[in-house]
């Protein structure tokens, strides 16, 4: 697999936050609220030092910027495995399931 651009990981990134909060909200404990939002923090902070690049750069290939995403890729790893207990909506653990693998991809 060839490695996304940077604009493909900016939209990789968003779209992965929108239905993360769509999975904050539909989770039933708040042990899953907080595994959420840890998960959103560090896409976050990612998305935040992405927003600082030059548009000229958004056609380079991508490497992660921030310090801690590299963090993210257990917690994405975990949350894929337990993606029926935290998530109850089958359209949301669809989409979470496709993107986690892309920004997992990413982030390798």
């Amino acid at each position: 697999m060839s490695k996304p651009s940077i604009s493909e990981a900016v939209d990789n990134i968003e779209n992965l936050l929108a239905v993360m909060d769509d999975a904050y909200w539909e989770a039933s404990s708040v042990e899953k609220k907080d595994c959420i939002y840890s998960i959103v923090s560090l896409l976050q902070e990612e998305r935040a030092e992405l927003a600082k690049l030059s548009i000229q750069d958004h056609g380079l290939v991508y490497e992660p910027v921030s310090s801690v995403f590299k963090r993210l890729q257990p917690k994405l790893n975990d949350l894929r495995r337990n993606l029926d207990d935290v998530v109850m909506r089958t359209q949301t653990a669809a989409q979470l399931e496709q993107l986690i693998s892309r920004v997992v991809a990413m982030i390798n």
